[in-house]
């Protein structure tokens, strides 16, 4: 009964490495998140703009932090 042990061994390598589609599934998260964390910065970042064309300088100071953390985010 040879085989026994390697199907345990070979069970416990499968068990302890993340498969390639885990892998791909894990990294289409991450990049919907950082999709998602973006599109709501551009948002917020517009509605900051549009409030600033129409003279508030706070929102003129919202929207340069807003875009420069745009810029920060990895792509």
């Amino acid at each position: 009964m040879a085989t026994a042990p390697v199907r345990v061994a070979g069970k416990a390598i499968d068990l302890a490495t993340t498969s390639q589609s885990e892998a791909d599934e894990k990294r289409g998260r991450a990049l919907r998140k950082q999709e998602e964390r973006l599109g709501a910065l551009d948002r917020k970042y517009r509605r900051a703009l549009r409030d600033c064309d129409d003279g508030d300088a706070r929102a003129c100071d919202r929207a340069r932090v807003l875009f420069e953390e745009m810029e920060r985010q990895p792509r």
